[in-house]
């Protein structure tokens, strides 16, 4: 096994393709190819599935793959300390429901460890695509909540994909709605007050259950519904429209302006926003780091 051969594996894995991790690396298909076929027969161990749909990791190649990620992060460690070696690009990716503190998070992230070179990724993204990202190591970390309505479909897939959830806070449920909104002023507002407003929510495409939905109480109907699929243009509709969406209450002026504020909503109900990551496999430097900014992104100003 060589530290060559690891790199292949961690640039196969971030490309998702042979072909485009070839490129990547300046190396023909076939020489990526034969060094990932030697090391999988050295180990014995199946690093990759191969499909007519692609290579994606196998079960015991996700735990590989972590291992290989720390001990070639050791490695440059002590090539640029000792050799002065230039340092290789810092790869580091998210997935998460649409939060504005994740992206505060992210921002944190960059601003303090961004080197000249790296390759960062934070997509908002459907739910369930959330958990297929973290489960592939797409993503080294997924944000989503939990309540006691989706608990119970999330949970089992987590752990079916031996996935861990971890609370980062518990909140009330509130409304996201313009200031110029006839309901703005109100220190609470009913289910029943939102009757005559559009009922703004993430689409969910395929897996477009009730169960992945981003918003609580997803299985009220509304006279008004309208989907969208990314924050931008579901902040613009609370604006044109008068519409509203139910979230955490959790705002960033510095990101969204002051065009948007939160409302608490009149319900028992709590939602529970944290992160996933795998279970058995330990956070890179800046994964720990990302979850850091995490909390100093949620914590009361």
């Amino acid at each position: 096994m060589t530290l060559q051969q690891l790199k292949y594996i961690i640039e196969v894995a971030n490309r998702g393709s042979i072909n485009e991790a070839a490129k990547r690396l300046f190396i023909s298909q076939p020489t990526l190819s034969n060094a990932i076929k030697d090391l999988e027969e050295e180990l014995q161990l199946a690093i990759f599935e191969r499909s007519n749909k692609g290579i994606s990791l196998s079960k015991e190649g996700v735990e590989f793959l972590s291992y290989a990620r720390q001990v070639v992060e050791q490695a440059e460690l002590l090539e640029s300390r000792y050799l002065n070696a230039k340092p290789s690009p810092q790869h580091f990716s998210v997935s998460t429901q649409h939060y504005a503190f994740a992206v505060n998070a992210f921002v944190s992230l960059v601003q303090e460890y961004g080197q000249e070179e790296y390759e960062l990724s934070l997509r908002e993204t459907k739910t369930y695509e959330i958990i297929e990202d973290v489960k592939s190591l797409r993503s080294e970390i997924g944000i989503l909540y939990l309540n006691e309505f989706n608990g119970k479909v999330i949970n089992k897939l987590l752990k079916d994909s031996n996935l861990q959830f971890t609370s980062l806070f518990t909140a009330k449920p509130h409304i996201f709605i313009s200031i110029k909104n006839p309901l703005a002023k109100q220190k609470k507002v009913t289910i029943d007050q939102l009757d005559e407003y559009p009922y703004l929510s993430f689409d969910q495409g395929e897996y477009n259950s009730f169960h992945f939905a981003e918003e609580i109480l997803s299985t009220l109907s509304h006279k008004k519904s309208i989907r969208v699929n990314d924050r931008a243009t579901l902040f613009n509709l609370l604006i044109g429209l008068n519409g509203y969406t139910i979230s955490t209450g959790v705002l960033s002026a510095d990101l969204n302006g002051n065009e948007i504020i939160p409302i608490p909503l009149d319900t028992e109900e709590t939602i529970n926003v944290g992160w996933i990551a795998h279970r058995s496999t330990a956070l890179s430097k800046l994964g720990s780091t990302y979850i850091d900014a995490l909390h100093q992104a949620i914590a009361p100003s």
